[in-house]
């Protein structure tokens, strides 16, 4: 993994070593091996700058050194990435006469753009984002991968373009204001993250999973290369087509696992006692040379621990294990995430996924992870319901949301989000929305009625004509698919997946130096699994059904038991003790009132009913706190507009 950054200048002189290399410090954590830099001026006034921060993984030499170039110097490369099917990709651009002068991925990219232009990314297997300078055609090339786990953010305006890993390396040019864009923080309240292709600062944008974008003579022209399909689906009405379609997909989960084994450096897995991160690891236990290490993270709080499962999938493939208890330090960990993630992010397991980060770091340079499991094999819990609530879809629409929604009203609150009377509150709420909307209801934090409640005169009249639910409706309705479930899996697939999962797992592996690799993210995988019948992943109230059928007779029987639980952190707890004073000084403090964004009124509503149980706000003040930490680290010591 690396950082990369650049900058093209068409007006406003040439392109200094200086700034690059302020560009590239702040992405040191991404690349601590080496550093390079590269700049060239054009007679037309035109000016190139590349920048790179490497973090040394395939081919350790100084012959893998970025920024590269091709042979005469014409097209340059930075890439943040691994390319896993690069020694059979080599091997073909050798034939066709490429001369190469290190063993790394890195130069199989350039090679390829030259074989086959902006088609190379269709032979591309793994995860990357790069930016190619082609010379010839006075043209920048960016691109990312299919699912998005490798970021890449660009401003652009008429003095020219700026594009890195993260937003805090753009933020070294001075040109570049430090303004918060209201409407990216109206969806963030609602998603938990900033969705593509907005970011939270006014005029940076990221460029969204599986699209490319090309930078010529000042305009920008963005389009998309790949989209996920779920039909037409596989034949499975025989004993022998579903017994083929097993063993395909058993190959295809073997082969994904043991390309993500190609490393010069030491590698090991996450483990969570999950089932995706113990299939990971049973496949690399039967591929690797050497026993697997394994890392994995718990928490003093008995519901929040899967510690014993984590050692029994540990025990059963003799792993060299290791295992650390948190208890975080708020006031350590939470200005550290506001640095690294760049943007406001709310996902509270970023904070044990910083951990197990941090502790695999001390021990090896990659790690595999279960990623994509869920999206890819319907685990999540509110898939079953989302099936569920479908079957009161014969109700008319206006009824169906006068009756439950008064449902929802008369039942009692209650601050137990595991408990019966908070899930048939959530339930009820959900079956009174359309079937594309239930999905957010479910994963949302700030739903519109509540944000209602939340926003000041000014903040909603600024965001009002934008709903955020829309963004969630437009990829449902946009999935090639013939069901409710498909439809589902590609929603996440599209939104969750890559703007608030992969971007956690990606900041807190990078805030560590560390690379994370995901197997079930491999698109080939991908492309066939969404083929299967719908009830190869959910039927009857089981999730995950193929998977849990495949690894049968290779995973504890505990592990294929247990239901979703998810990273989850004590968040309600810590909120009710030694967070309780951080909620009020920071969320109710003026400056953090002076913005103008929210009702202090509701605010304090909020954090008083959390905090005498009365009921459950832990991901809303979470969210806020977040945002809060945000606008101080990034925003205070800079002049912006409201």
């Amino acid at each position: 993994m690396c950082g990369i950054c650049g900058k093209i200048s068409l007006d406003s002189g040439p392109v200094g070593e200086d700034l690059l290399k302020r560009m590239a410090s702040v992405l040191v954590h991404r690349g601590p091996d080496d550093e390079g830099v590269w700049t060239k001026n054009y007679p037309e006034g035109l000016s190139v700058g590349l920048g790179h921060r490497r973090l040394s993984v395939i081919d350790l030499t100084e012959h893998a050194r970025q920024p590269m170039s091709n042979e005469d110097g014409t097209v340059w490369i930075v890439y943040n990435g691994e390319i896993y099917n690069f020694p059979e990709l080599r091997k073909d651009l050798l034939s066709k006469g490429h001369v190469f002068r290190s063993r790394s991925d890195t130069e199989t990219i350039l090679h390829l753009y030259e074989e086959y232009g902006v088609d190379c990314l269709h032979h591309l297997r793994g995860m990357f984002a790069f930016g190619i300078w082609d010379e010839k055609e006075r043209m920048l090339f960016l691109a990312r991968d299919r699912v998005g786990k490798k970021p890449l953010y660009y401003y652009h305006d008429q003095r020219g373009f700026i594009f890195a890993s993260e937003i805090k390396a753009i933020l070294q040019d001075s040109r570049v204001q430090r303004v918060p864009d209201l409407l990216a923080i109206h969806h963030y309240l609602t998603y938990q993250s900033v969705p593509s292709p907005w970011s939270a600062f006014r005029g940076i944008r990221k460029l969204p999973p599986a699209h490319y974008l090309l930078f010529r003579e000042g305009k920008i022209y963005i389009n998309r290369y790949w989209r996920l399909s779920y039909i037409p689906k596989f034949p499975a009405n025989t004993e022998r087509d579903r017994q083929a379609l097993k063993e395909h997909l058993f190959d295809l989960l073997r082969e994904a696992v043991k390309i993500r084994l190609i490393s010069d450096v030491p590698l090991g897995a996450f483990l969570s006692g999950g089932i995706d991160s113990s299939v990971v690891v049973a496949l690399m236990s039967e591929v690797a040379e050497e026993p697997v290490r394994t890392f994995s993270i718990g928490f003093y709080e008995e519901e929040y621990d899967e510690l014993r499962y984590a050692r029994a999938v540990a025990e059963r493939f003799k792993t060299v294990h290791t295992e650390f208890k948190v208890r975080p330090d708020a006031v350590e960990v939470l200005p550290k995430l506001v640095w690294h993630y760049n943007e406001p992010f709310a996902d509270p397991s970023a904070i044990p996924t910083y951990y197990v980060s941090k502790l695999a770091r001390e021990h090896v340079k990659v790690a595999l992870n279960g990623d994509g499991g869920d999206e890819n094999f319907g685990g999540y819990e509110r898939y079953r319901a989302g099936l569920l609530a479908r079957r009161f879809d014969i109700i008319p629409g206006p009824l169906r949301k006068v009756i439950f929604s008064g449902l929802s009203r008369i039942l009692p609150a209650t601050s137990n989000p595991l408990g019966l009377l908070w899930r048939m509150k959530r339930f009820s709420e959900a079956i009174s929305c359309a079937p594309e909307i239930r999905n957010a209801n479910w994963i949302c934090h700030f739903r519109n009625a509540t944000k209602e409640k939340l926003y000041t005169e000014e903040f909603l009249t600024a965001v009002r004509n934008a709903d955020s639910m829309d963004i969630i409706a437009e990829r449902f309705h946009e999935a090639e698919a013939d069901n409710l479930l498909d439809r589902l899996l590609y929603t996440d697939v599209n939104l969750y997946l890559p703007e608030t999962l992969l971007v956690k797992i990606d900041i807190a592996s990078m805030a560590n130096s560390l690379e994370a690799r995901s197997p079930f993210l491999d698109h080939r995988l991908m492309e066939f699994v969404a083929r299967l019948p719908a009830d190869w992943k959910l039927s009857g109230g089981t999730t995950k059904v193929i998977l849990r059928e495949l690894f049968r007779d290779k995973l504890p029987e505990g592990i294929l038991r247990r239901g979703k639980m998810g990273f989850g952190v004590p968040l309600a707890q810590w909120f009710r003790t030694e967070l309780k004073d951080m909620l009020y000084d920071l969320l109710l403090d003026r400056r953090s009132v002076e913005r103008g964004y929210f009702r202090e009124e509701f605010i304090r509503e909020m954090i008083d009913e959390h905090i005498s149980g009365r009921w459950n706000w832990q991901y809303q003040l979470y969210n806020l706190l977040m945002l809060e930490l945000w606008h101080r680290e990034f925003i205070d010591s800079h002049t912006y507009e409201v």
